[in-house]
């Protein structure tokens, strides 16, 4: 044990911060984690402190290794994947955040969205960035802290404030100070950086004015960072080597390397994004155009559609309508339940993401009636999942001209068997679920093994749990996702005014 070496992966989610262990056979050595605090100060606000995120970083880490019972020198290196857009500004001489980290699911940047959009900037920002002018991404997160903050904007134009994303924040802690960067990936979310070149965009940050010195320097996603410092790794100097969103870090983890390929993160959103090689593909359908990630001088692209309220859905019903105690339970439920008699479930609880992009939408139940009992509920609020799911699905094929003919899955309600039984069900291709579900920090803990030859590409490896083939009748799937189209056009028609 004590000859042997392994490569670290830091996996920061919107919920909690995990550290894993992963030997040279790409398998699971030990695990840490620790829940974080989300506050929500307002009616779609969404934040989090991001000293606490560092905190909680340094707490996995400390009990992953002792734990494990290594030493710290047999980690040979550290990758890191994170949550995207959520932002955060610290002031660089004291090292501490002026505000809470943005979080990307907050709506509080939405006035501002909709002033760049009255502005007539949406071509020229999903030309240059790929993306849709929305609250999600960060740009918008960067004004209203720089407007909002008092003081903020002359220190940034005095040069002593630093803006990033969680990566860019934890490499800052982790390497005290030396290193303010980002990789391509999270890069790519921010909606400041041209996605052709991979640097930041001139006339975006003059668009928004926000100061390019508060930026972070754009680095490949697999790549040997600097070390960290000593007091932040039991007095090591361990090689940081990879810096990669989590969504992208689960397409590596899945091994989506060739073209065509894509992937199904059911997560607190749901992130299904499509390896597009070489090629940028612009979306006539709503969905994004991102960096997959670089390697080199090498990028690669993807198609992306974001679910903002996936398995978050399960925890709502769960803690706010307390119709069952643990998830674990609401497969049979679903099952038990035999339908939905009808009902429909649209979680638009922060808007819609692709291929919609209705940050205004509110969330509905349709289909209501005396008859309907919680494990109907249940039932929908899974099934709104794969519904969602399909819908970025067949945009992704209508760009890409490619028939996606498989899809792999993880995160935590990749565990429910309905769901993945529906989900194939209804796109009628098979379901693909691995033995390992950790695959955002496997992809990330790739991405360092490579940069330093603990790993060549040949040797990347998962194993296949369970396969979920297509049970049920092509027509009557397509009437029931007919039944979710029409209900999610009501929630969407339906914008009460708040009184």
């Amino acid at each position: 044990m004590k000859n042997k070496k392994f490569i670290l992966a830091i996996d920061h989610g919107t919920t909690s911060t995990r550290a894993i262990l992963f030997d040279h056979n790409c398998k699971i050595v030990s695990v840490a984690q620790q829940e974080g605090g989300v506050d929500y100060p307002a009616p779609g606000w969404v934040e989090q402190d991001a000293h606490d995120i560092w905190l909680d970083t340094l707490a996995v880490l400390t009990k992953v290794v002792n734990q494990s019972g290594i030493e710290p020198e047999q980690i040979d290196a550290i990758g890191i994947s994170n949550q995207r857009e959520t932002s955060v500004l610290w002031d660089k001489n004291t090292g501490l955040p002026i505000y809470k980290a943005i979080v990307w699911q907050s709506r509080q940047t939405s006035e501002i969205c909709d002033q760049w959009k009255e502005e007539g900037l949406e071509e020229i920002i999903r030309q240059k960035t790929g993306l849709r002018i929305d609250p999600y991404f960060s740009a918008s997160k960067i004004v209203w802290m720089l407007d909002n903050i008092p003081g903020a904007r002359e220190k940034a134009e005095q040069g002593d404030l630093l803006f990033g994303t969680m990566d860019s924040w934890l490499v800052w802690k982790l390497t005290g100070g030396k290193q303010h960067i980002t990789d391509a990936t999270n890069a790519s979310r921010t909606m400041l950086c041209n996605i052709e070149s991979v640097q930041w965009d001139d006339e975006l940050l003059e668009l928004f004015n926000i100061p390019r010195s508060i930026l972070p320097k754009i680095v490949p996603t697999s790549q040997n960072y600097g070390t960290t410092s000593p007091f932040a790794f039991f007095g090591r100097e361990v090689p940081i080597c990879s810096m990669v969103g989590d969504q992208q870090a689960a397409l590596f983890g899945q091994l989506c390397l060739e073209k065509g390929m894509a992937k199904n993160t059911y997560g607190t959103g749901g992130f299904l994004l499509m390896n597009t090689g070489s090629t940028i593909v612009r979306s006539q359908s709503g969905l994004l155009s991102t960096i997959a990630w670089q390697i080199g001088d090498e990028v690669t692209y993807a198609l992306e559609g974001s679910i903002f309220v996936s398995g978050s859905i399960m925890k709502w019903m769960r803690d706010e309508l307390h119709l069952f105690k643990d998830v674990s339970t609401t497969e049979q439920m679903a099952i038990e339940a035999g339908t939905t008699a009808g009902v429909y479930v649209i979680p638009a609880f922060v808007g819609l993401g692709a291929p919609y992009w209705d940050d205004k939408a509110k969330a509905s139940i349709v289909g209501l009636s005396l008859g309907t009992n919680r494990n109907h509920l249940v039932r929908a609020a899974i099934e709104s999942m794969a519904y969602q799911s399909k819908e970025v699905l067949d945009a992704m094929e209508a760009d890409s001209h490619t028939a996606i003919t498989k899809l792999k899955v993880d995160g935590g309600a990749a565990a429910n068997n309905f769901l993945l039984q529906f989900q194939a069900d209804l796109c009628q291709i098979p379901v693909e679920r691995f033995k390992v579900n950790e695959l955002t920090a496997l992809g990330a803990a790739f991405l360092a093994g490579l940069a330093i030859g603990f790993w060549n590409k040949d040797d990347l490896k998962i194993e296949v749990e369970r396969q979920f083939e297509p049970q049920r009748d092509r027509q009557e799937m397509m009437r029931r996702y007919d039944n979710w189209k029409h209900a999610v056009q009501a929630c969407v028609e339906f914008k009460p005014e708040i009184l």
